[in-house]
């Protein structure tokens, strides 16, 4: 539970670290806060962005579901997402694609036909590490439940495998891989689920253009996510320069880079999971969502008490964290 309550703290402080400094360049960022960039949250309450609006979405569909079946699931998910979508405080520089298949979902359209079927973007995964903490949770499931909640809106392979293998990576650290770990084993997961087409979960998605079977539908997916992970690894092992770390795993606008890059920083720090959210603030790319998945994954590797006590007392949405952390399941 100390691990779950992390890591959901986590996600919503590198969110707020990285509010302000989305769609910066370092050099501004730098001349906003120095050169050791944005090292305390601003404001009580400290604001997130749709990155933990949509992370709440998904946990609390996760709570209110009878099961975790794509029939049970996937309504609990509409609701939650047309209900973030309509919200007043849904004024945060959310995600064109979000908005668009949620405007479809919201009209009652089957999820095939409104999801951004050519979009990878890393709204698919921003939100998902709380399925990676759901406890006991069987794989199969968590790749169904991970693949399912990016594909309503993104329904690009690759936003779909870099879903799974973000939950995956928060499962594996809530149960105790050291964060060095993680790449190889999402490696493995790569070439383990390569042609495993989930159709129980997402029906027809894989008739788009240019795909001949199921199988090659996802393989384009858990390719570009292998590519990515390899560059990862590659970068591991060489010194840190301490630059910006969009320059060693992309800038994290898509999905499959969102994943890498919040890795690389929880991998870099991770011993200080603050100076990784600090790190992941101080970044050219989409800021906030590295520096939200970068929280996850050090929170799940630390738990909650790596993370300063006035920090979960300050920031936006904490009675809502509160009650999901110490819920039994996120």
């Amino acid at each position: 539970m100390d691990r779950i309550a992390g890591s959901l703290y986590g996600l919503a402080f590198g969110d707020a670290l990285g509010k302000p400094t989305e769609f910066l360049t370092v050099e501004e960022i730098d001349e906003m806060f120095g050169p050791s960039g944005p090292d305390d949250l601003d404001g009580d309450p400290a604001l997130v962005t749709d990155d933990t609006q949509m992370a709440l979405a998904v946990a609390w569909a996760l709570h209110d579901a009878e099961s975790y079946t794509a029939d049970a699931l996937e309504p609990r998910l509409r609701e939650r997402f047309v209900a973030w979508a309509h919200s007043p405080e849904n004024d945060r520089a959310p995600g064109m694609t979000c908005l668009r298949a949620v405007g479809g979902l919201a009209e009652g359209l089957p999820w095939v036909e409104a999801t951004i079927a050519g979009s990878k973007g890393c709204g698919a995964n921003m939100r998902v590490t709380p399925v990676g903490l759901l406890p006991g949770l069987d794989l199969d499931v968590l790749a169904g439940v991970s693949q399912l909640q990016a594909a309503m809106t993104h329904g690009h392979p690759t936003a779909l495998a870099a879903s799974e293998l973000t939950a995956y990576a928060t499962r594996l650290l809530v149960d105790g891989l050291d964060l060095a770990g993680v790449p190889a084993a999402l490696l493995a997961r790569c070439r383990d689920q390569r042609s495993a087409y989930r159709e129980d979960w997402l029906g027809t998605l894989w008739k788009s253009p240019g795909a001949t079977t199921p199988a090659d539908f996802i393989a384009r997916g858990w390719d570009e996510c292998a590519d990515v992970l390899e560059r990862l690894v590659a970068v591991l092992a060489l010194p840190d320069d301490g630059q910006d770390a969009c320059l060693a795993t992309g800038e994290a606008w898509i999905a499959e880079e969102a994943l890498a890059t919040g890795l690389y920083c929880a991998i870099r720090h991770a011993d200080d999971p603050v100076r990784a959210l600090v790190r992941a603030a101080r970044t050219s790319g989409d800021s906030d969502s590295i520096a939200a998945l970068a929280g996850a994954f050090a929170g799940a590797a630390h738990g909650v008490e790596a993370w300063p006590a006035d920090w979960v007392a300050r920031i936006e949405y904490r009675d809502q964290l509160a009650a999901l952390a110490s819920g039994g399941r996120a």
